[in-house]
């Protein structure tokens, strides 16, 4: 074998290996570029799990806080209609305590009206009945139980109740002339209308008759 031919094989050879070793390269990275694309779409994957469980977790706390928000609106309610149910239970049971003792106050009334305070032997009933009344009065009082005592006002319609009606010369019509029975509110509000008897208008006379 001459040199020359021999220096050829070594070229070939070495061609050869290059070319192995360049393929080798190339394979190797191909593997790597693999391996990477499906790593990254294993994370891809596991991020789009997150984002997917963070949305629903959002949603779900949304959910929460409106469940929480309607719960205690509700409550609210309960509280409210509670308050009001409570406050007109105390309403009712005052008022009804309020007519109770109204009537006992007309009681006494009367009882002062017809006695003969004339007479001395009566002073200390009058005595007794005047401190029993007052004490009824302030009773009343301190609930919110006030006298309506219209003598000399105009009658009014929303708070008089007008027994009778009687002409008196001097008195503009319409006017309460005497008072029969007060009438009484609870904090503002009437609960008993005054009875009263109202003055009228004289009948008016023509002239040319």
């Amino acid at each position: 074998m001459t040199t020359e031919s021999t220096s050829n094989k070594e070229e070939l050879s070495a061609e050869q290996l290059a070319d192995d070793i360049v393929q080798q390269a190339e394979e190797q990275v191909e593997d790597q570029h693999d391996h990477a694309h499906e790593v990254i779409s294993a994370e891809q994957e596991k991020i789009n799990e997150l984002e997917l469980a963070l949305a629903t977790a959002q949603s779900t706390v949304a959910d929460q806080k409106d469940s929480v928000i309607r719960a205690k609106a509700e409550v609210d309610n309960i509280r409210r209609r509670a308050a009001q149910d409570v406050e007109k239970a105390r309403k009712f049971a005052l008022e009804k305590f309020a007519g109770e003792m109204l009537t006992s106050v007309d009681n006494l009334e009367r009882a002062l009206q017809n006695i003969d305070k004339e007479d001395e032997s009566n002073k200390g009933v009058i005595e007794g009945v005047e401190l029993t009344l007052q004490g009824l009065i302030t009773s009343l009082d301190k609930f919110g139980v006030k006298a309506v005592d219209p003598q000399d006002q105009p009658f009014n319609p929303e708070l008089h109740q007008a027994m009778s009606m009687q002409e008196v010369p001097g008195v503009a019509p319409n006017t309460v002339i005497a008072v029969m029975q007060k009438g009484y509110e609870l904090n503002g509000r009437l609960i008993r209308p005054a009875m009263v008897m109202v003055s009228k208008a004289a009948p008016t006379v023509d002239a040319t008759a």
